[in-house]
């Protein structure tokens, strides 16, 4: 007496379950970002705050304003702070007297053996991404890695350039430096290659790495389609 009803029940629950993966593919990414914003938001308040004298505190500001009895959390102020002080800096930073200072810091760190080395490579990646007169990873390539017949995507960076490009002119002409970066691109590895192996994609970089961050999952659409 109760086959019949068996399809529709399992009907029911087919329903069910792709009314879910639908709203999964809905909400899940929109939460991660918000929870991704969010955290980072925190991790630069918990950076930026406990330099703020406790008196200018934001809950310590809330208090005086509205009372003791009010506590609500305030994100995103030491984000304001950072934003502001980095413009200040930056302004600073293009005048006679700004950059004077800045020699001097940088003369006094030069001093510390193991300090520059340290803000000495922090200061020449920062250059690297934010020069606007000098592009990284601008192209996508395809390069044999990790052994001959296997191909991985790949960044070209930035052009060989001192000893290394006298070094690795010896080996042979015309090298690049790609960067292979390893899923979910929490890490990766800087090689040196011919050109003339590179296989040169027309995709874009951020498809790229959404391509290796997905581990082969999310593919770029055709840019008919797009």
């Amino acid at each position: 007496m109760t086959e019949p009803h068996l399809p529709h029940r399992r009907g029911f629950l087919a329903s069910l379950r792709a009314s879910f993966l639908t709203g999964l593919v809905v909400v899940l990414p929109i939460g991660l970002t918000i929870w991704f914003v969010w955290a980072v938001i925190g991790w630069i308040d918990g950076w930026i705050l406990p330099l703020i004298p406790a008196y200018y505190q934001p809950d310590m500001l809330i208090g005086r304003w509205f009372g003791p009895e009010y506590e609500f959390p305030v994100r995103g102020v030491g984000v304001l702070v950072f934003l502001i002080v980095t413009i200040i800096v930056g302004w600073l930073a293009k005048g006679l007297i700004g950059r004077s200072i800045i020699r001097s810091g940088e003369d006094l760190v030069d001093r510390m053996p193991v300090v520059r080395s340290v803000y000495g490579g922090i200061k020449q990646v920062a250059e690297t991404f934010f020069n606007k007169k000098e592009k990284s990873f601008d192209k996508v390539v395809l390069v044999e890695f990790p052994r001959a017949g296997s191909w991985a995507l790949g960044f070209m960076s930035t052009r060989p350039k001192g000893e290394l490009a006298e070094r690795l002119a010896a080996l042979g002409p015309d090298m690049s430096a790609v960067f292979v970066g390893l899923t979910p691109f929490t890490s990766g590895m800087l090689l040196f290659v011919p050109t003339k192996d590179l296989v040169m994609m027309d995709m874009g970089v951020d498809d790229a790495a959404k391509l290796i961050v997905s581990g082969g999952l999310v593919y770029p659409l055709p840019k008919d389609l797009t």
